[in-house]
């Protein structure tokens, strides 16, 4: 080949290499997270990535296990809020990668590492209990991952850092209305029954001290380990006491068992506790043993507030049942992130300052707010389990 042909042919092969590659003629791959938080590839997903960012949130519950009611209900929710945005078609896609975490602290902590590893992820809601959360709080303030839990609720939680929010009000602030709630139905004399860990011993504490200062007397402070299942001694304990209460500090799994032992036992004294307590799976084990049992909670389904009917309404078509309030807390979590994202923020640092700086969000818990130290305040209601079902209550 001549000297001139050989530049020729050179500049055609070029000119088609270039070609191809513009109309995407050579072969490409991308990733995107699903759902599920694993990866598919495909020309598709590139296609997608050049007109629509993608991003993730990461979502740490215990999806399985004794507090498996909780995750799900954190999980439906997650869902429900990520798809509701998606179905917006913004210039940003959110994923959910979801981890169980059994309410395992050494398992929460496991699920911190990957997930401030993953650099989709731009903020992370969980998890459900407050020794849960607190063992995963250094190692996303370290890395500067926010990480939002619906319901941790011990005072130290957020003291981790300012990368580390919640969106509940502290045991100070709920075991304190608890202990007025007590008062005001004219108990005078409780007994305290508490899980061995971190929210029940803030849940107990609390408690105590407002129901001691507002003059009621502590008649026994018992506690057990989690997964406890008969709880006899500590009943035949109480019933010695004759308190006319017994605060209950603990999930509704347990309050249920103790319900239902302490009327085999013959105790006379009602129940009282936080909104741990509100789950309509509460009264499904405890039956018309835990009848008249008072309790606080942020969300009450039958709110009239056209916002909260909305969410109900949508929350029962797509998984035919209720929310409750773990799933209502949840939602409110994620659309606080979401509403961040929609306006272009989708940094780690930029979600944490926007999230600090927080006003007045429409949630369906009410209005949210962070202070100075990422907790909130909201008001609580006041519930009783009346004829089998959650009423609000009625001063009569």
């Amino acid at each position: 080949m001549k000297r001139g042909s050989r530049i020729g042919f050179f500049a055609i092969c070029s000119l088609l290499v270039l070609t191809m590659t513009a109309c995407g003629g050579k072969e490409t791959s991308g990733a995107q997270e699903t759902s599920g938080g694993k990866e598919t590839s495909g020309s598709s997903a590139a296609a997608e990535s050049k007109e629509t960012k993608e991003v993730s949130l990461g979502l740490s519950a215990p999806l399985t296990g004794n507090s498996a009611q909780y995750g799900e209900s954190f999980r439906n929710a997650m869902k429900m809020a990520i798809d509701e945005f998606n179905a917006k078609g913004g210039a940003v896609k959110v994923n959910l990668v979801e981890m169980d975490s059994k309410n395992d602290p050494k398992e929460s902590a496991n699920i911190a590492q990957k997930l401030v590893d993953n650099d989709n992820i731009v903020a992370v809601v969980g998890d459900f209990s407050s020794t849960t959360s607190m063992a995963a709080s250094p190692i996303y303030q370290r890395s500067g991952l926010v990480q939002l839990s619906p319901t941790s609720s011990h005072p130290d939680f957020t003291s981790t850092g300012d990368y580390i929010f919640r969106n509940v009000p502290t045991q100070k602030i709920e075991g304190a209305f608890v202990a007025d709630y007590a008062k005001e139905l004219g108990y005078k004399k409780s007994a305290v029954i508490y899980i061995q860990n971190d929210w029940g011993i803030a849940a107990k504490e609390n408690f105590e001290a407002k129901f001691k200062e507002a003059g009621g007397e502590v008649s026994n402070s018992l506690n057990f380990n989690p997964d406890t299942k008969d709880f006899n001694n500590i009943l035949i304990k109480i019933r010695e006491s004759g308190p006319d209460v017994i605060y209950l500090g603990a999930p509704y799994t347990e309050s249920a068992l103790i319900a239902q032992q302490s009327k085999k036992l013959g105790i006379k004294a009602g129940f009282i506790g936080t909104s741990i307590l509100y789950s309509d799976q509460y009264i499904q084990l405890g039956g018309k043993d835990v009848e008249g049992t008072h309790l606080s909670s942020y969300f009450f389904p039958a709110d009239p507030r056209p916002e909260v009917q909305k969410f109900v309404e949508a929350y029962k078509k797509t998984y035919s049942k209720d929310p409750d309030m773990f799933a209502a807390l949840t939602y409110d979590s994620a659309n606080m992130l979401l509403s961040i994202i929609e306006k272009g923020e989708t940094s780690r640092k930029g979600i944490r300052d926007a999230l600090a700086a927080m006003k007045d969000f429409p949630g369906i818990t009410g209005k949210t707010s962070f202070n100075d130290i990422r907790n909130v305040e909201k008001d609580l209601a006041k519930l009783d389990v009346k004829d089998g079902q959650f009423t609000l209550y009625k001063k009569e």
